[in-house]
């Protein structure tokens, strides 16, 4: 397909509205992981149905049982609409998330089904549907290095506004 320079800059920012909802809640920013749906935007997490703001308000609460989080996305289809002001998206998701309490790494496996809106010249999240495909947890041994040494998973969470980079 031949998309047009706004196209491409479209397909761009809502790949961007995707890295912020998985930095987002993998830092516990819940301003950064808000920037991602607009305001009267509803999320269907399967444990949450409702408001996607107050979803990312419970997530900030919830997600404090894992000491690190991994949110990683894969194949980001996206359909713009010809209005312009609407596409559709499916992205593949694997997330690795560490017990706080146990070394025991549990990983989800599942797509977000998405409708984006365009508003003012932004793109954001106005309804996301959870699928899930597969849940595992498993007890993770360390590696045989000096991971002392290193800034640990929850070195940076909550990020606080933290910019990114060092």
């Amino acid at each position: 397909m031949n998309y047009t320079i706004d196209q491409l800059v479209d397909l761009e920012s809502i790949r961007d509205v995707a890295r912020r909802y998985c930095r987002g809640v993998d830092r516990l920013d819940v301003e950064e992981m808000k920037s991602a749906y607009w305001s009267d935007a509803t999320d269907d997490h399967g444990t949450f149905v409702g408001n996607a703001w107050e979803f990312a308000e419970h997530c900030m609460v919830g997600h404090l049982r894992w000491r690190s989080t991994a949110h990683c996305i894969f194949n980001h289809t996206i359909t713009l609409e010809t209005d312009g002001r609407h596409a559709r998206g499916e992205i593949y998701n694997v997330s690795y998330l560490y017990q706080k309490d146990a070394d025991v790494l549990d990983t989800w496996h599942g797509r977000y089904l998405d409708l984006y809106q365009k508003r003012v010249g932004e793109w954001r999240i106005l309804e996301r549907v959870c699928v899930h495909e597969h849940t595992s947890s498993r007890t993770v041994d360390p590696m045989l290095i000096d991971v002392d040494k290193f800034r640990q998973g929850d070195f940076d969470r909550p990020a606080d506004g933290r910019l990114i980079g060092p």
